[in-house]
């Protein structure tokens, strides 16, 4: 790829759209092993300039010159100062509840504007997802008033935090007797958290936007736990963390992440090692063997290990290669640009390794068993309640408490358009700052009307490399009429331009969603159909799915088996996998017939051939 130029796929765009579906996903998907999604790498020279300048430059100056530490640049002042750390952990929430952190950008599905977050939550009327039905007070699917006031009042009070000096800490002087920034006022921390539980009471978004639950806890540290106790407690959040995300990845759908993110990273810039991430491209692109090493090797093992390390040595050079390890992990993320691209979030657990580990080691009195007894227990509950219930029960949970980021299994959807026209009536939703994508690339950006929806096309086949899209594309096959002819969207990205966020989790665009959709919009049936899963309980070894007609509900409901979904290829050349039907609505009949193409069947034997030995 060039510096303005993108890797666009070697297709014909005003003929390859007359192309059957599946065919034309194994086109993109191919494309994609090689070329990942084609950007320009004056996109990635974006996200790295907003990375170094709004968030490291303009964050690291505020918490370091109100804070009475020196020099921003004089580094070796102030890395190790505790207020210096609770700033910065302060703004990287604050820039993600702005929306100008994680799921921002092109690579994040928003075109023009890049920017998504704040422009739909500091607007009244805006839509919203409610958590809990149950909840008194948080009726409705509009941003109100008062949803808005308590945005910008968290906003403004996170700011106040951050540029308030410190406060003389007596805990903190009787560890570090020369320490004279002091710590963050625990009376100026009461505010935001108060207020982003009521927001996360009424909206479901800004909350998981703001990564509540990772910074939400380590907040309530810093307000009631003296300096030893708040160091320890955030050192075992951390660790929990790692452990949990590293726990997710067991199992069959982080290798199928890993293979198209290594293939999109603009640091892996040779094919040959990019193809290797596969089978044997390109007649088979399931995860090869380098992919599951990677997954497996420098994903479970390394983020749950080392953080085992971090936490229990009393070693000094023990503890330094361990942080070493978990820098040079976050550093490899960030050089992958994954498509939520939680860059700031890598940042700032880099930073907090070296912190918490190097600067505050176990053997200098900031080991677990130096935790006060009670406050043990309840860093443990805190930590280890959400991600216990979310990996039983899914459906109650969303993956980021329950610590599944990026691990490939998480709840997903597809949306089936039934024409170009059914998509544009989405653009009724008013007032929403965006647009539909197709139109932010072809009214916004001047993208041909062939060439804008070719682009987008992309990310279908990048969703069809993950595990959940073999189950999710064969219910399309089964209930969408004339599929090929229909406009699939991949509705992450979709959903972004709706509600101003996703970063991966389908639970953002369910059911409640779509009944919003439907009031303001008003499809006919048939018009617009979702396709959508649930994440897979880790005691199970099936998925659940339902598909959804926007205009009239809930059509049907069933499992797959995850093992079968990873066996096929992307592009189904088989046709669709086997789904068990566990309720049907009265009186509904599957109007799908897809065929096949039979251009899909020629390798589909080699690939058969070369699954022998090969694990899943």
């Amino acid at each position: 790829m060039g510096f303005k130029t993108p890797d666009f796929p070697p297709v014909d765009p005003e003929t390859f759209l007359d192309k059957p579906l599946m065919e034309r996903t194994k086109t993109l998907a191919l494309h994609w092993c090689e070329y990942g999604f084609g950007t320009p790498k004056m996109v990635h020279t974006i996200y790295i300039l907003k990375l170094l300048f709004f968030y490291i430059g303009v964050g690291v100056c505020l918490a370091v010159l109100t804070s009475d530490v020196g020099a921003p640049w004089e580094i070796d002042g102030w890395w190790d100062e505790p207020i210096v750390f609770q700033k910065l952990v302060l703004w990287t929430m604050l820039l993600e509840t702005l929306g100008v952190a994680g799921s921002w950008g092109p690579l994040s599905g928003t075109f023009k504007p890049m920017t998504a977050g704040v422009l739909f939550w500091a607007r009244v009327g805006t839509l919203r997802v409610r958590p809990w039905k149950a909840v008194p007070g948080t009726n409705g699917d509009s941003r109100t008033i008062v949803d808005v006031g308590l945005y910008l009042a968290f906003l403004a009070t996170m700011l106040l935090a951050i540029v308030v000096p410190g406060k003389d800490s007596g805990s903190l002087n009787a560890v570090l007797p020369d320490n004279e920034a002091g710590l963050i006022r625990p009376a100026l921390l009461i505010a935001p958290m108060v207020l982003i539980v009521l927001i996360g009471l009424r909206d479901t978004i800004v909350f998981l936007a703001a990564r509540s639950e990772q910074y939400l806890p380590w907040i309530f540290f810093f307000t009631v736990l003296d300096f030893t106790d708040m160091i320890v407690a955030v050192k075992i959040s951390i660790c929990l963390i790692w452990i949990g995300a590293g726990v997710s990845k067991f199992g069959h759908h982080f290798s199928s992440v890993v293979a198209p993110m290594m293939s999109n990273s603009p640091a892996l810039p040779s094919k040959k090692i990019k193809r290797w991430m596969y089978r044997d491209f390109p007649n088979d692109i399931r995860p090869g063997k380098l992919a599951q090493f990677l997954a497996h090797g420098g994903g479970s093992f390394v983020e749950i290990t080392a953080p085992l390390v971090l936490l229990f040595s009393t070693n000094r050079e023990l503890t330094i290669a361990a942080v070493v390890l978990m820098v040079v992990f976050h550093v490899f993320i960030i050089t992958a640009f994954p498509l939520a691209v939680p860059l700031e979030w890598n940042v700032m657990f880099a930073f907090a390794t070296v912190f918490l580990f190097a600067g505050f080691p176990a053997q200098d009195g900031f080991g677990v068993g130096d935790i006060s007894g009670g406050w043990l227990v309840a860093v443990l509950v805190m930590g280890l309640f959400f991600p216990i219930l979310g990996n039983l029960r899914p459906d109650l949970v969303s993956f980021l408490p329950s610590m599944r980021q990026y691990a490939g299994n998480w709840a997903s959807a597809q949306w089936a358009f039934s024409s170009l026209a059914a998509e544009a009536k989405l653009n009724k939703l008013t007032p929403r700052p965006h647009v539909n994508q197709i139109d932010q690339l072809t009214t916004g950006m001047g993208y041909p009307q062939a060439i804008a929806e070719t682009t987008l096309q992309q990310t279908i086949g990048w969703r069809t490399m993950h595990s959940q899209a073999r189950g999710l594309y064969s219910l399309l096959m089964h209930h969408v009429p004339n599929l090929d002819k229909a406009t699939v969207r991949e509705a992450e990205f979709a959903c972004n331009s709706i509600v101003g966020f996703n970063f991966g989790d389908g639970h953002f665009h369910d059911d409640d969603l779509l009944a919003a959709i439907q009031k303001r919009c008003g499809f006919e049936p048939g018009e617009f159909i979702v396709v959508w899963v649930e994440s897979q309980p880790i005691h199970k070894p099936t998925q659940t799915y339902k598909v959804i007609d926007v205009a009239t509900g809930v059509l049907e409901r069933g499992t797959w088996n995850v093992a079968e979904a990873v066996n096929e290829q992307p592009w189904l050349p088989n046709g669709p996998i086997n789904l068990n039907v566990t309720w049907t609505r009265e009186g509904y009949v599957r109007p799908g017939n897809y065929v096949v193409p039979d251009s899909l069947r020629v390798q589909a034997a080699k690939a058969a051939a070369n699954e022998v030995g090969q694990p899943a």
